[in-house]
């Protein structure tokens, strides 16, 4: 596989820490040993139950979470946490996160949201309108140009997350990790918001890690998908084989899981 996202025995562990009036308690192991590669224009779902470490192999990606050990490279380049990295590194791979609103500055209009991705970024801000860009940037989403004068609070969910998208986009990322990006909305918004992530990714020639605990949802956007418990990953495959042919019996389970949440929905 050609240069891109390469995860090498990554290991993250929370707690252990005491105190004058508790015992300390063991640490956990939130990750414990994860491999895992993305390559150029592929989308990769990791999926697992609430606990089993996926958001934290997310965070890990972008720098928001330090490893105890294991390494992460993107295009051969060793990830550190977020503050250290390059900033042609932090626009390379940009997060799309669960709660649009709580992620969104409620103060601030979408327009200024993004506009602040440019401030940060000024090697990829627009070169002449920055208005005439921020309407373009939107409709891209699939959002009205008013939408650049409307706070949060004025937007749907499904809103919020397009404009979330939008200023990821703003910086012209070449990966996305999006971290139960759906999770939160209804399901016939749900299913705009993928279709949106597939066309993007053909368009902008984007990689995607996808987090989610719903193998019906990423059924429709992954290309491979890795499974993780109790913070270890314990299959991967191509989404076609994972579905047909499951190896581990906690995906079977989760299968069945997924199988019958469509029964009651249908």
């Amino acid at each position: 596989m050609t240069a891109g996202l390469v995860i090498s025995d990554l290991r993250v562990t929370f707690g252990g820490r005491g105190g004058l009036l508790r015992r300390s308690e063991p640490p956990v192991a939130a990750v414990d040993g994860v491999s895992l590669r993305v390559g150029p224009r592929e989308t990769v779902a990791v999926v697992g139950e609430s606990g089993s470490g996926k958001t934290t192999v997310a965070r890990s990606i972008v720098g928001l979470v330090t490893p105890e050990a294991g390494t992460i490279t993107y295009d051969d380049t060793v990830l550190g946490p977020m503050r250290t990295r390059p900033p042609h590194v932090q626009r390379a791979i940009q997060m799309v996160f669960q709660d649009p609103r709580s992620s969104l500055n409620p103060r601030m209009t979408a327009g200024a949201i993004l506009r602040e991705a440019w401030h940060t970024h000024p090697a990829v801000a627009p070169k002449g309108d920055w208005k005439q860009a921020t309407r373009e940037l939107l409709a891209e989403v699939g959002l009205d140009p008013t939408v650049a004068g409307r706070r949060p609070s004025a937007l749907s969910g499904g809103q919020c997350q397009r404009v979330s998208i939008a200023r990821a986009l703003a910086v012209r990322p070449r990966l996305l990790v999006c971290d139960e990006a759906v999770s939160a909305l209804d399901v016939s918004v749900q299913a705009q918001i993928l279709r949106l992530l597939v066309d993007l990714k053909s368009e902008r020639d984007l990689a995607i890690v996808f987090i989610s605990h719903d193998l019906g949802v990423v059924r429709q956007i992954a290309d491979r998908i890795a499974v993780m418990r109790s913070g270890e990953l314990v299959e991967e495959a191509t989404a076609e084989d994972l579905f047909t042919n499951p190896r581990h019996p906690y995906t079977q389970m989760l299968l069945d899981a997924a199988l019958d949440l469509e029964g009651v929905e249908s």
